[in-house]
């Protein structure tokens, strides 16, 4: 987003990407989840019921820094 500045070093011009997850069974994108961790009795994040969003992420091409919005519900 040209109109967004880092909020470390202040340059202008944060360059879109996303979060990858590579995790098992996964749809390729990480996302935001609703509430503190909890986990389900083999060990996996409890998500039933919990509002989810995309995390859509801009870095900075001046020090690297990453800035991540959850905005798009998923």
């Amino acid at each position: 987003m040209e109109n967004m500045t880092c909020t470390q070093c202040d340059t202008p011009g944060l360059e879109p990407g996303f979060v990858e997850d590579t995790g098992q069974n996964t749809r390729g994108y990480a996302r935001w989840i609703a509430g503190h961790l909890e986990r389900g009795i083999f060990g996996g994040a409890k998500r039933m019921g919990r509002q989810s969003r995309q995390i859509d992420a801009y870095r900075c091409p001046e020090c690297g820094h990453l800035e991540l919005f959850a905005t798009y519900e998923s």
